[in-house]
């Protein structure tokens, strides 16, 4: 049942991000068709290794292709965005509150203790992710609104939680990566650990949701940068002698 359920919501969060996000992007109809299609190969290439059961680490598989779909996303986004002014402006111009509401979906992360109490997951990973996302998730949605309808951006707030939303997600891969069975990383030995995260339908979540989610965290800090380095200059007024 908890397979049915993950998978129903993993490909429900996967196609709402996707459709949202290549949805507002600036340009012609054509390149956000091209962009969705090339969202939807990554997450059929990545469906298809899990369900052949080539995304578990093992030993005759020094370099694991769990951690190259993890990040193969946040490497070919940066350097585009690092070489590309066409890129950065595309990712500057999607709309903040988007970019946090889309995260949530992270009360999915529910799914975490779920298997953590059927068994199928152990040790600190699901409950530093599962109450992680829970949190980040929850808070996202008040916070989108506060900044679609404030007329002053609350900086401060949407900071703290694009931090917290990160290292959540950093925490999480850490602690999966040394708590899942055959890494070459693995220092927490607590039974199955992460196992389950290395199977469909929850290998969706290290290979397609967890790169989705880091990138909108950079751009959401990107563009929190960019707001403070355009603030207008404060005009300090010379003081009359006898005033």
């Amino acid at each position: 049942m908890l397979d049915l359920i993950g998978a129903i919501a993993g490909m429900t969060a996967v196609a709402i991000n996707l459709v949202a996000f290549t949805g507002v992007l600036p340009g012609s109809l054509a390149r956000r068709l091209i962009l969705a299609a090339i969202g939807g190969a990554w997450v059929g290439l990545a469906s298809g290794l899990g369900a052949a059961g080539k995304l578990a680490f093992s030993p005759q598989q020094p370099v694991p292709l769990v951690g190259v779909l993890f990040a193969v996303p946040l490497l070919v986004a940066g350097l585009l965005a690092l070489r590309s002014s066409k890129v950065r402006s595309a990712f500057m111009a999607i709309p903040l509150p988007l970019l946090i509401a889309l995260n949530g979906l992270r009360v999915l992360g529910v799914l975490f203790l779920l298997l953590a109490a059927a068994g199928r997951l152990s040790g600190p990973f699901p409950y530093s992710a599962g109450l992680g996302d829970i949190i980040t998730g929850a808070l996202a949605i008040p916070l989108a609104l506060s900044v679609a309808r404030s007329q002053k951006l609350p900086a401060a707030a949407v900071m703290r939680w694009n931090i917290f939303g990160t290292l959540d997600l950093l925490v999480a891969i850490g602690l999966g990566i040394t708590s899942a069975a055959g890494s070459p990383l693995q220092f927490i030995h607590v039974g199955v650990g992460s196992e389950a995260m290395q199977h469909l339908p929850f290998s969706l979540v290290p290979t397609v949701l967890v790169p989705f989610y880091l990138i909108t965290h950079g751009i959401i800090a990107a563009q929190l940068r960019d707001r403070r380095a355009v603030r207008p200059p404060i005009v300090v007024r010379p003081v009359r002698a006898g005033v």
